[in-house]
């Protein structure tokens, strides 16, 4: 009897094209880039911006001075970052055009000591062994082409005792707030991106990568096996978005 489990479904933002996963979340965030932070602050409510402070604020006892941001995007987390007071903040991301709009502020604010945004494949980090004390993703894990690979790399560069903290989208199970919250992630939401950001593909593709990513435990696992310990799941706001933090030891 075959006993092998089911692999996950691999889910792209455009099913027609034969290019990998990587190379079509690079297409598309290119492709939204220029309305992305519009539309995440404003149909979250501005909620993103609060879930933020939240996860780096899992950092402070720690008082890392090397930080790495995987998939920055625009840098509203590696800039959120800066309030720990590290000497440096490096975020890497294969979206080009996120990353320019990203330096834009950077620069807009006279960061750019302290602030370093790379071009960088989170399953290929160009960095070496044990470089940072703590490494954050918000929002990034779901588009990773390999889960494992990217949650190993991200472990290999992190020195003994660092930690990493993931912000991501969950699954709220309780009613009233299931209900709701599909509704809007398979209707409204789709409609609105498609409106503003003209892509068709790219905010159809949010809910199906929520959809079947394995959030809530299922993901814990998977930092266990990358070889984090002390993992732990913080739900927020009625469970629609989860941070998890784990230890390098």
């Amino acid at each position: 009897m075959d006993t092998a489990k089911p692999q996950p479904k691999v889910v792209r933002p455009y099913a027609q094209s034969e290019d990998g996963k990587k190379q079509q979340v690079a297409r598309m965030f290119n492709s939204i880039a220029h309305r992305y932070d519009l539309l995440n602050h404003s149909l979250s409510l501005g909620t993103d911006i609060i879930w933020r402070k939240k996860a780096i604020a899992c950092l402070r006892p720690l008082a890392p001075k090397q930080i790495l941001d995987v998939a920055t995007g625009t840098a509203d987390l590696a800039l959120e970052a800066l309030s720990l007071n590290p000497d440096k903040v490096i975020g890497v991301d294969i979206s080009e055009g996120m990353l320019d709009l990203g330096r834009k502020k950077v620069t807009s604010r006279g960061l750019d000591a302290r602030v370093q945004l790379l071009s960088g494949d989170s399953e290929a980090l160009p960095f070496a062994d044990g470089a940072f004390d703590a490494v954050t993703v918000a929002f990034g894990v779901r588009n990773f082409e390999d889960l494992h690979r990217g949650l190993c790399e991200m472990r290999r560069v992190i020195r003994p005792g660092g930690m990493m903290v993931v912000l991501e989208f969950s699954r709220p199970t309780s009613f009233p707030i299931k209900q709701l919250y599909w509704f809007y992630f398979d209707r409204l939401l789709p409609l609105f991106g498609k409106l503003v950001s003209k892509d068709d593909s790219a905010y159809a593709y949010l809910p199906e990568s929520v959809r079947n990513f394995p959030d809530g435990d299922a993901f814990k696992n998977e930092m266990l096996k990358a070889g984090f310990s002390r993992c732990s799941a913080r739900q927020l706001t009625f469970g629609i978005a989860t941070i998890y933090t784990g230890t390098a030891d």
